[in-house]
């Protein structure tokens, strides 16, 4: 089987599934706005004037979401994520939306391997057809969250989980395809014949740039406003489409 391993967050969603479920537990009163204040508002507002690094912020921020849900009940939680994916499971990026019917009609399978919670990554997974899924397991105990988490945000854990589905669906990696925005997809990209960066930040821009395999393998793909820009990171050269296309080849 060929599969088309798609990262989530910033790569086929246009925001972080995480920071959605984590605004709605503030918004719904089951957190205090304080949580978000200490912990999240500062790097966000670094990183949105452009001085602070993004992964950074997200680590951040996942990890003061990890420490306020010990202790909710499960029925809670679920209750704002079904909100969050009812609200916001079609804001996607056109050209990963389209790759991801390519791949769907050519009979691929489609994997979301994703570092947000698998209580968020299964209703995505489910909305968009996808064959199987591994993202971060919030532990539970007696319906509560305690507080402890299997994560899937960084490339080591990332390839454990890609092992786990190519030998449960005996996948082709050579012929296969990988999805992703940061250098925590790195280890997916190195592994598939057919790695597409979207909208990458500069650290996995850079490590595309670094290795002569990737910088022969990969695609870059940056979608701004209704404009889709397809970089060739070897010879720098870009080309650009219309967003508004409703089918496109890979």
């Amino acid at each position: 089987m060929i599969g088309a391993f798609f990262d989530v967050d910033g790569t086929l969603f246009r925001n972080s599934l995480l920071i959605e479920h984590f605004k709605k537990l503030i918004k719904y009163e089951v957190l205090d706005v304080s949580v978000w204040i200490s912990h999240g508002r500062s790097t966000f507002q670094e990183w949105a004037i452009r001085k602070g690094d993004y992964e950074e912020y997200l680590l951040e921020v996942s990890a003061a979401y990890r420490d306020s849900l010990e202790g909710i009940h499960t029925s809670v939680i679920d209750f704002i994520a079904d909100q969050v994916i009812a609200q916001n499971w079609e804001k996607t990026y056109v050209f990963t939306r389209d790759q991801l019917k390519w791949h769907q009609a050519l009979g691929h399978g489609i994997f979301f391997i994703s570092g947000s919670p698998d209580f968020l990554i299964s209703r995505m997974a489910q909305k968009y057809e996808a064959m199987d899924y591994c993202a971060s397991k919030y532990e539970v105990k007696n319906n509560c969250f305690t507080g402890e988490v299997q994560p899937m945000w960084d490339h080591i854990h990332k390839s454990v989980a890609l092992d786990k589905l190519v030998e449960k669906y005996s996948i082709d990696l050579e012929n296969s395809y990988a999805y992703g925005d940061t250098s925590g997809d790195l280890s997916m990209f190195r592994r598939v014949g057919n790695p597409v960066a979207i909208n990458p930040n500069v650290k996995l821009f850079r490590s595309i740039l670094e290795d002569g395999d990737l910088l022969d393998r990969t695609r870059v793909v940056v979608e701004r406003k209704d404009m889709i820009y397809h970089i060739d990171p070897k010879s720098r050269k870009i080309n650009f489409e219309s967003a508004e296309k409703t089918e496109k080849s890979p």
